[in-house]
């Protein structure tokens, strides 16, 4: 019944978008992220949804979609960049099969993100997109939300649609995404268009943002805790009443108290003392190993290149008999670790040209929303005044997402990539304002200057014309 009634709304709007093309798009970001293919329990998992709605997207684009405000950007030139860079690692990878499995959908997320801003040309195609990345992330975040107040959760043992520990319902990877997604909810308070803002809007968007906030107490991901501080330090740049933002942030953080299991501060105490951690102690061998690799392969060894490592290390491990507590070293040998961290990820398989191309693809993106920020900021009008706010939400998310993948092997999260198509369309049609404005104003100066003209030309005539 399950895979019916996703296929039933998959061909609804499959239909609609031979009207409205730009459907199509919107209906891949959903599949993409909620992977309705793995939910279900047989006939949609025989179907290719996620390769046909791929297919719709980019055909409905080319043949049916209007090209206004077309343009190739900077950034998407890096992406296409780090797309054939990848390409041609995983052909030189030192893990061929692994390296072509992860090759598999990298390169889908890569060029969706290429392609994503040329259809981004109007506000409301910027919001739509905006609101349909928040929407399917809540729909996981919300199920999260309710089994962390009603007592459930823990690590490893939060339960999504799928009991499946990747993409997006990998639990650190969760967290990351539904914290920087948190400026954009509440954007939609204040701006939205589909949804006006209105009471209902308001409620609904502040009890997700306390559902983003479980997710990490949930998942007890030490990731989110620190996207969680790092975000509400971000935030004290822009509120007004930054005692009383501080002071709700204790609020907060005290109503949350009754929920966190006694696992929780056990987990949470390892950032504190990453020594003590199995987990963190083997993500700083990794990292040192990555470093040597990179010196002796400065071009990556391809997707998964990590299976290659092997190390030793010494972790404190606490004995504790009667009221003494003892610290003795073990010794422990681990091999075929992943990196836990983007840089390192993008550092082992793509070397330090495709960790260049990431941190100049991200920096950029950081530094263009700023612009924008600062050019439109004193708006007023409420066809301009949204845009500074969606700006800072979008930028607020990549900043978030850098801090979370410093701890996560997530340089291709695919919604984060979507992101980035977002800053993109955003920044071309702010571009695309400006260019307008400049021709309408250029024209406002010509036009004196030729009615002078033409005065001028009338009164040297007049005379020849008597005298002729």
């Amino acid at each position: 019944m399950l895979d019916l009634v996703f296929l039933a709304f998959i061909g609804y709007v499959l239909l609609l978008g031979l009207r409205r093309p730009f459907l199509w798009v919107l209906l891949y970001v959903y599949i993409d992220i909620i992977a309705p293919q793995r939910i279900g329990y047989a006939i949609i998992q025989s179907i290719p949804v996620s390769l046909i709605a791929f297919g719709a997207a980019f055909g409905g684009w080319l043949l049916l979609d209007r090209k206004e405000g077309f343009r190739f950007s900077l950034r998407q030139g890096l992406i296409l960049a780090l797309l054939l860079y990848c390409w041609w690692t995983t052909g030189n990878a030192d893990f061929p099969e692994n390296a072509a499995t992860k090759w598999d959908w990298v390169w889908k997320a890569l060029l969706f993100a290429l392609f994503l801003p040329f259809t981004l040309t109007t506000r409301a195609r910027l919001e739509a997109l905006a609101l349909i990345l928040v929407l399917s992330i809540a729909t996981i975040v919300i199920g999260t939300g309710m089994k962390t107040v009603l007592g459930g959760g823990g690590y490893e043992n939060l339960k999504f649609f799928v009991n499946d520990n990747s993409g997006i319902y990998e639990s650190s990877t969760l967290a990351t995404v539904a914290i920087a997604l948190t400026p954009m909810i509440w954007w939609f308070t204040r701006f939205g268009t589909i949804f006006k803002p209105q009471w209902p809007v308001t409620l609904f968007a502040v009890l997700l943002i306390f559902a983003c906030l479980m997710v990490p107490i949930g998942t007890e991901a030490r990731t989110g805790l620190v996207c969680i501080a790092v975000l509400g330090m971000l935030l004290l740049r822009y509120v007004k009443r930054r005692v009383l933002f501080v002071a709700g942030g204790a609020v907060l953080g005290l109503t949350a108290l009754p929920f966190l299991p006694p696992s929780y501060y056990e987990r949470m105490a390892t950032i504190a003392e990453p020594g003590g951690d199995e987990s963190a102690s083997t993500r700083v061998a990794v990292w040192n190993w990555t470093l040597e690799y990179a010196q002796e392969n400065p071009f990556g060894g391809g997707f998964d290149a990590y299976r290659g490592n092997k190390f030793t290390y010494e972790m404190p491990v606490k004995q504790e008999v009667g009221n003494t507590t003892s610290v003795e070293f073990r010794e422990v040998t681990d091999e075929a670790r992943a990196y836990h961290s983007a840089i390192f990820e993008l550092l082992g398989e793509q070397g330090y040209p495709g960790l260049a191309i990431w941190l100049l693809l991200h920096g950029l993106g950081v530094w263009q929303m700023e612009r924008v920020r600062r050019r439109w900021k004193d708006k007023d009008d409420e066809a301009e005044a949204w845009i500074a706010p969606f700006a800072t939400a979008l930028q607020l998310a990549s900043l978030v997402y850098i801090t979370g993948a410093l701890f996560q092997g997530i340089a291709y999260q695919p919604v984060m990539l979507m992101i980035i198509g977002l800053q993109i369309g955003l920044h071309n049609y702010c571009k695309r304002l400006d260019s307008e404005r400049a021709k309408l104003a250029h024209s406002e100066r010509l036009s004196p200057a030729t009615e002078r003209a033409r005065k001028r030309a009338g009164k040297t005539q007049s005379p020849n014309a008597v005298t002729a």
